[in-house]
């Protein structure tokens, strides 16, 4: 199939001055028709068509071959999450000439933080046999993998792609997988000083996951110093989320693992540690934005802004396993005042100075 790339780079300055030249001699056969007596805006109208035949004329090509692109998202569509990244990953593509509705189609699909509807969503947008494919996570990811070894597929936020299987190497991933990290293990250790700054002497780090959806938890756990006493509280539904929350001490700080379990959940699991008072770190900063404490991660809208970078190179001839995996570049911190306020904490200025967003 030719693509839209293609077609830009096919349009000459030989194939334009040639449709250009044909509407100027029409020009001046009307001239020579019409004689002196051709009125002004006569001749403004001729001379306007002429030049907007021009441009028209390769637009026409560019236009005409239109890619399609399956997006598979790990919140709901209702989510504001969700929404603020596909505008950052349409952004992205618009400043590469890729616009939505003229010559991109976009099919979207979300698995709603229901790792139970990834598989069945995976499979709808690989029937639908897109150009490419683009994964929100881990899970979501290795759905795609499983569906199809073939259609181009460009990650976004997934921790470890060469651990899971899903490329070779990070400057060569192979096959038909690319795209961008988020977080290093040793992140873990950055969340357990950040609770320590704003709640000292924790007795105990608990890590907040879903193993199906997150089975690398282990790893940030194993990557906090062994001078704090940690745990893992694996969950698979909000039964279990609730039951966790109340074995949670306010004597103890809670970390949240990113995945797509979490993710969905997000006003839950801030709601329960409101009401356990226990002092919670995030992975994302939209946690912060509905209640939590604190959050220190990645900054997801550049990501999905990045992603359309490898979009615009395998449309314009690259192959993704050629194109290494990428890693992040933008990091912020967030601090909700009102809740460290109900919890009884005073949040240093040095940390509030270093903050990204604050909420008062």
């Amino acid at each position: 199939m030719s693509h839209p790339g293609a077609s830009r780079k096919s349009i000459s300055i030989a194939d334009q001055s040639t449709t250009f030249e044909k509407a100027a001699r029409h020009v001046m056969l009307v001239l020579s028709a019409k004689g002196r007596s051709m009125r002004r805006r006569e001749l403004i109208t001729l001379l306007t068509g002429a030049a907007v035949v021009w441009p028209l004329s390769a637009g026409a090509q560019q236009s005409s071959k239109q890619r399609r692109i399956g997006v598979l998202m790990t919140i709901a569509a209702s989510d504001p999450e969700a929404q603020a990244r596909l505008n950052a990953l349409r952004e992205g593509l618009a400043a590469r000439k890729w616009i939505e509705g003229q010559n991109i189609q976009i099919d979207y699909r979300f698995a709603s933080g229901a790792p139970e509807r990834v598989r069945s969503a995976a499979a709808e947008l690989v029937n639908l046999k897109p150009d490419l494919l683009i994964a929100n996570g881990r899970a979501i990811l290795a759905a795609l993998r499983d569906e199809t070894k073939t259609i181009p597929i460009v990650f976004v936020l997934v921790p470890d792609p060469i651990a899971d299987g899903f490329v070779s190497s990070l400057a060569h991933p192979g096959g038909n997988i690319t795209g961008i990290t988020n977080f290093k293990y040793g992140m873990a250790g950055k969340w357990v000083d950040l609770l320590n700054e704003v709640a000292p002497r924790r007795s105990k780090f608990t890590f907040l996951f879903n193993p199906e959806t997150a089975p690398y938890a282990p790893k940030f756990q194993k990557a906090i110093s062994s001078n704090f006493e940690s745990a893992l509280a694996p969950v698979s539904n909000n039964t279990e989320i609730e039951n966790a929350s109340e074995k949670t001490s306010s004597n103890e700080g809670l970390i949240i693992v990113p995945d797509l379990f979490t993710s969905g959940r997000s006003e839950l699991i801030v709601k329960l540690a409101a009401q356990r008072r226990v002092p919670t770190i995030y992975p994302f900063r939209f946690f912060v934005d509905r209640g939590g404490l604190l959050s220190y991660g990645v900054d997801t809208l550049d990501l999905f802004r990045r992603t359309a970078i490898y979009v615009d190179q395998i449309f314009n001839g690259e192959k993704p396993g050629a194109l290494p995996v990428q890693a992040p570049v933008k990091f912020e911190l967030a601090v909700n005042l009102v809740t460290a306020k109900a919890l009884g904490l005073d949040i240093p200025a040095q940390l509030l100075a270093r903050a990204d967003e604050v909420i008062e």
